[in-house]
């Protein structure tokens, strides 16, 4: 019933959730629509699209670097 919102990506039967694809500009309108169903406790969006997903490592330890250029 689900699948008329977007694309199910997965069904977890012995957890009972979904995880539902739709569109971002369609969430609000969605979420309204879907937790208005009876059989659905909460409905959570992702907050994936609003997380930095470029990291700021370390500078890597010159003894270790030079191990892997030598195949060690």
């Amino acid at each position: 019933m689900l699948r008329r919102f977007g694309n199910v990506h997965y069904v977890s039967r012995r957890l009972k959730y979904v995880v539902l694809y739709c569109n971002q500009d369609e969430v609000d309108t969605l979420i309204d629509k879907i937790s208005s169903y009876s059989f659905v406790k909460k409905v959570e969006p992702s907050y994936k699209p609003f997380l930095k997903m470029e990291y700021e490592g370390k500078k890597p330890d010159k003894a270790k670097e030079y191990d892997y250029k030598m195949g060690i």
